[in-house]
């Protein structure tokens, strides 16, 4: 019986022709990418709220969920804050799935044979970029790109955790930072009254009376329809979109595809309002003791939703002599020990300064990309950076409490929702970079139980020691297309 091509199989294929080298590797690595990602996907098969999942029924180490339809789905009971492969099958009825896109394909549920898809070029991009790895690296880089390209598996709790439909083989091994690869951006003069600029544009991108646009290459050929004539190099970041120019800032380009759950475009509105939001975060930041900076936004430009780009300060101009600054998410690639004494001092730094900006107003998306961490030579957490500030949100409220005049910003980033605010930062920071970082329940539980009793009391805090704790639901979303904006799940909370 002829079986219909799988993202496996067509990687294999692409593979073949442009790196055939590489093939063996990535055929070995398919087991274990298989794994990794249905591990993520059964975490959210059992904690989302998905509307065909009846009940859940927990007996000794497992867990089955019951459809309406009378059918069963059964696999070990999960930790909800583990990373790594530790799922390697889940039985829909009696039948055993090792392939999280052919389980999500006889689930048969709605719009399940499009997220089977995503799941599919997950598992296939993943063994790509595990095949990669071959020969490790620099165990000390001395670039900030060097520590970002070192995060291969993406998401640590994201189904579609490398999933980059509309990317080839060989443009994913061109683009992908995991492969470590120099991108030439294009250069595109745009005329300056075809153009919304703010903040300083530098000179070396200005052409006269034109605005050279930076623009990412898989975006000029797949979008724009161009080629680029002058280019530039630079490294690729963990977002692959975001590229660290040598001796530069880093450039945050358009990318019109779906990486992990979103279309990497740069807004309009985005782009008119950053300069303002950059000005206005320092406030707030300032108030921390020093714990706390945030990396100014030098210019935005864009002309039009699709072609825009964001240059920003480099999160290395915030470490001192002998100090590495890395995001949150490259901490497991440090090789340090991590010691439960090391980690409750690092939720104790991310916890303070978290509550501090919720309590003024500013809820962070902390999570580990937009999260970096400054650590001493001797391996200590000693202050973090924060970067991107597209998806924070914002109290009136609370900031006119604190005596701190709030700009003008897009409307989705201002709320006085006490639930949605702490959703925004405990979603993000502690069901994220420091779950991620824990890699465990009982680990995070431990970290968390010392760290916060040196905190000041809050409500804030006590919502988080008290409540379940929020996490964005990534499956239902996925499984959800027509429904915009964040849904939400509730986790087991690690301090119970």
């Amino acid at each position: 019986m002829h079986r219909p091509p799988t993202a496996e199989t067509e990687v294999a294929d692409e593979l073949s022709v442009v790196r055939p080298g590489l093939l063996p590797r990535y055929e070995a690595e398919l087991p274990g990418a298989r794994a990794a990602v249905l591990s993520r996907l059964w975490r959210g098969l059992a904690h989302d709220p998905l509307p065909w999942i009846t009940r859940g029924e927990r007996s000794g180490d497992g867990l089955t969920l019951f459809l309406p339809d009378g059918r069963r789905l059964h696999g070990p009971r999960p930790d909800p804050y583990a990373t790594g492969a530790h799922v390697t099958a889940v039985r829909l009825d009696q039948t055993a799935y090792e392939d999280p896109a052919r389980l999500m394909t006889d689930l048969a549920v709605p719009h399940s044979a499009s997220f089977a898809a995503e799941l599919g070029h997950s598992v296939a991009s993943l063994a790509l970029s595990r095949a990669g790895q071959e020969g490790g690296g620099d165990d000390r880089p001395e670039s900030d790109w060097e520590w970002e390209q070192r995060i291969v598996d993406g998401h640590p709790f994201h189904p579609t955790c490398r999933s980059r439909p509309g990317f080839s083989v060989a443009e994913q091994l061109a683009y992908g930072p995991e492969h470590r690869p120099v991108v030439e951006l294009g250069l595109v003069p745009v005329r300056a009254e075809e153009c919304l600029v703010t903040g300083v544009w530098p000179g070396e991108l200005r052409d006269g009376g034109r605005v050279v646009l930076p623009v990412h290459p898989w975006q000029a050929a797949h979008v724009l329809k161009r080629t680029c004539e002058e280019r530039r190099p630079a490294h690729p970041l963990m977002s692959l979109r975001t590229l660290a120019l040598p001796g530069g800032p880093h450039v945050k380009t358009s990318l019109s595809a779906r990486l992990t759950s979103s279309v990497r475009d740069i807004s309009l509105p985005s782009v008119a309002a950053s300069a303002v939001l950059s000005d206005f975060a320092g406030t707030p930041a300032a108030r921390t003791d020093g714990l706390l900076h945030v990396t100014r936004t030098l210019g935005a430009a864009a002309g039009s939703p699709d072609f825009a780009a964001v240059l920003r300060e480099s999160p290395q101009t915030y470490a001192g002599s002998g100090e590495r600054v890395l995001p949150v998410a490259a901490l497991a690639t440090t090789g340090l020990p991590r010691s439960p004494v090391w980690l409750a001092g690092f939720a104790r730094l991310a916890l303070t300064v978290g509550l501090r900006l919720l309590e003024l107003g500013v809820a962070l998306e902390a999570h580990g990309q937009n999260l970096l961490v400054v650590l001493s030579a001797a391996g200590d957490p000693l202050r973090l950076v924060y970067r991107d500030l597209a998806d924070i949100r914002v109290s009136p409220a609370r900031l006119a409490r604190h005596g701190i005049t709030m700009p003008e910003l897009p409307a989705r980033m201002v709320t006085d929702d006490e639930r949605a605010l702490r959703r925004k930062l405990f979603g993000s920071l502690v069901a994220g970079a420091l779950a991620g970082t824990a890699g465990s329940g009982p680990v995070l539980g431990a970290a968390l139980e010392t760290a916060v009793r040196d905190l000041p009391r809050s409500p804030d805090l006590a919502a988080l020691c008290a409540h379940p704790l929020p996490t964005k639901a990534l499956t239902l979303m996925r499984l959800s297309p027509r429904t915009p904006g964040d849904q939400w799940a509730e986790l087991p909370n690690p301090l119970h």
